[in-house]
């Protein structure tokens, strides 16, 4: 099927692929702009999947105030590359990411680097809780596995809904900018100031 220059671009601009990669997913989908987005999605995951044990030695710190200039972030983000450093996708990306950490103020990058003891003393709160409720050991358990993955899910930048569009994780803006670029890219950290807390 033969796809119309413009529907490729629509698709480039929505997406910022490049064009042969709008164009051939086009044709696989028939057209379609929505399945075509997807598909081009699942490609970006899976490029960041091989790239994910790539040497990130290059990269940039950014900074963004608010604009009551009471809330800031420091963030550092690592790619392979100085050229994608410069790279206006990697730079919107840690944009976007910088606003993301004003707004939802993160305790960590990711599960691995919230402190077991704090999920141990969470998990002990909620099953004393669910049991207070009167609820059987089966449920009990249930329920805390669900808050805790909650809590991840408050806590973590990669787990948390993405500020500008809740239907995407963090991690998947993450992995759907490696698909864009082609190269391995780390949030490696960030802080975050506000005035009074």
């Amino acid at each position: 099927m033969s796809v119309d220059a413009a529907t490729v671009k629509k698709l480039r601009d929505q997406t910022g692929c490049g064009m042969m990669d709008c164009k051939k997913a086009l044709e696989e989908t028939g057209g379609d702009v929505e399945k075509a987005i997807e598909s081009l999605r699942k490609k970006g995951m899976e490029t960041a999947q091989k790239k994910s044990g790539r040497e990130t030695a290059q990269g940039l710190v950014f900074s963004y105030i608010h604009h009551n200039g009471r809330v800031g972030v420091l963030l550092e983000v690592n790619c392979e590359t100085d050229f994608v450093s410069r790279n206006e996708v990697f730079q919107t990306l840690l944009s976007d990411l910088c606003l993301h950490i004003c707004s939802t103020n993160p305790a960590a990058i990711s599960r691995e680097e919230i402190d077991p003891e704090l999920i141990r003393k969470e998990r002990e709160i909620l099953e004393e809780q669910a049991k207070a409720q009167g609820k059987p050991e089966s449920i009990v358990e249930k329920m805390v596995d669900g808050r805790i993955k909650k809590f991840y899910q408050e806590k973590c930048l990669l787990e948390q809904p993405f500020c500008k569009d809740e239907d995407v994780t963090i991690e998947q803006l993450l992995k759907d900018t490696i698909g864009k670029l082609g190269e391995n890219i780390v949030i490696r950290r960030f802080a975050r100031f506000e005035i009074g807390a």
